[in-house]
């Protein structure tokens, strides 16, 4: 009988580089000894607010503000459904998995979901942004390593 693994969770985002992390993951943390669990982390964007009007006063449909609803859904599902085919191309009978979509700031989300989730391990790409755009956006992995309440794992892409 194998034996409980730790949970791991996998910030992942319609990027190259959270693939790649997820991949790194994949192939260096999942133990063919345990029974791991897979949390596959998805934040949206927050939600926008809206005025009712645009800046030359026309007024928003709600058809629009459906329309960009939508858009937001389906880009989270097919990103689930990319990381999920990833695990699947490998023996994945070890692995409890589970998806996880959250909506708002990427780096309070993320935090928020370890520590909710009880992860053991956080892992994450970095988009390697230089100086000044770190300093102008800020770094959502930077930020994550300081504050998660688990060991942050950032994978960087060759």
């Amino acid at each position: 009988m194998e034996k409980e693994g730790q949970k791991i969770m996998v910030a992942v985002d319609e990027s190259q580089e959270s693939m790649y992390a997820l991949s790194w993951c994949l192939g260096n943390l999942i133990s063919d000894t345990t029974t791991d669990q897979l949390v596959l982390l998805y934040v949206k964007p927050p939600p926008s607010v809206y005025s009712s009007f645009d800046i030359p006063g026309n007024i928003f449909s709600s058809d629009a503000l459906g329309a960009v609803e939508k858009y937001g859904r389906d880009l989270a599902a097919s990103v689930m459904e990319r990381a999920e085919a990833m695990c699947r191309n490998i023996n994945t009978s070890n692995i409890k998995m589970e998806r996880v979509i959250g909506s708002g700031d990427a780096k309070n989300v993320i935090c928020s979901a370890v520590q909710k989730l009880k992860a053991d391990t956080l892992v994450m790409g970095s988009h390697g942004y230089g100086f000044f755009k770190r300093a102008l956006l800020g770094s959502v992995s930077e930020y994550c390593a300081k504050h998660a309440k688990c060991p942050v794992v950032i994978v960087k892409h060759p």
